[in-house]
């Protein structure tokens, strides 16, 4: 088994608030931060020292070179990025509620990422891969959705593990039952499923997990991890069951925490043997060891601005 995540989707330039607590038309500045949830799971898994690499395309313009340079100083593997004149790499302007929450604008008709197409996908990406992880931004009707069918298909053949975080973002979708209906296209081919407790009544028409799980646990889906953010998260196999509470912190800003509990699962998951086969065997002290180091992992994160410049690294996190 190899070692490295591979995650496919956006990666883009967050314009976060100089202030929180107020509108969009109340901000008098923004700052540029590396985000989009593929580029932050690896931000997030390369941090802690593990090996990751992004698929995606960018524009060939300076947001995109931004994201490299970036994305290679936090130690993600940045080879299998293509760029494009075609398109400008994709923004997205953020507003912050008093609480740390967010509200998006995106600047994406069409962005480059959108762009990225099948043919561009290479077996060759897949090389000493241990999973691949995606979400559902990049999931609409244009060239990246294939370009994730092809990576998917390449990941199933190899025996590597998938990890889908749906990461809901309606602003995208013109119509929100599309994007419901191809986010369950997309359940079934995945091992590792994460979903909010924000989503899962969209998603399965259920407010409580527990009378959730039988709609989740279909197709390859062995394990179900469900966040609820300063409530703790929780795991599922069809065997054990798991449940990590959350420190109680003062959230600055929530940007990219969801990105950084999974990327931090999948790595820590890594760490104890969490293979695809063994998904099945998992125990509840392993499940909850996962669970509570991404817990910590989080809680950190929101207590600064930006995604993958709030994450710790591991000298951060023994601190």
């Amino acid at each position: 088994m190899g070692d490295r995540l591979l995650a496919i989707g956006e990666a883009l330039i967050d314009f976060i608030p100089d202030q929180k607590g107020c509108t969009f038309d109340e901000v008098t500045a923004f700052s540029p931060k590396l985000g989009g949830a593929p580029a932050n799971v690896c931000g997030a898994y390369a941090k802690l020292g593990g090996r990751a690499r992004l698929l995606t395309q960018l524009g060939d313009d300076p947001f995109g070179h931004k994201i490299i340079q970036e994305l290679a100083g936090d130690g993600v593997d940045t080879s299998c990025i293509s760029l494009t004149t075609q398109a400008n790499t994709a923004l997205a302007f953020v507003s912050l509620g008093a609480d740390g929450n967010r509200t998006f604008s995106f600047y994406r008709k069409p962005s480059a990422d959108m762009l990225y197409s099948a043919g561009q996908i290479l077996d060759a990406y897949f090389d000493e891969a241990y999973a691949l992880h995606f979400c559902s931004v990049s999931l609409g009707d244009f060239p990246m959705r294939e370009a994730h069918e092809a990576a998917i298909q390449i990941a199933q053949k190899r025996g590597i593990l998938i990890s889908f975080d749906p990461n809901l973002r309606f602003q995208l979708w013109e119509d929100p039952e599309a994007l419901k209906r191809t986010v369950w296209e997309f359940i079934p081919r995945a091992h590792i499923l994460k979903v909010s407790d924000e989503e899962l009544e969209f998603l399965t028409g259920e407010t409580d997990i527990r009378k959730a799980l039988p709609q989740l646990f279909t197709g390859d889906v062995q394990l179900v991890v469900y966040t609820c953010g300063g409530g703790g998260a929780y795991a599922y196999t069809r065997r054990a069951e798991a449940y990590a509470p959350a420190r109680k912190v003062k959230a600055l800003d929530t940007t990219g925490a969801g990105d950084g509990f999974i990327g931090s699962f999948l790595w820590k998951l890594g760490e104890c043997g969490g293979c695809r086969e063994r998904l099945q065997e998992l125990s509840q002290e392993v499940l909850a060891e996962c669970l509570a180091f991404s817990n910590e992992f989080c809680g950190r994160s929101v207590t600064a601005y930006g995604a993958i410049a709030s994450y710790p690294d591991m000298k951060d996190y023994r601190n």
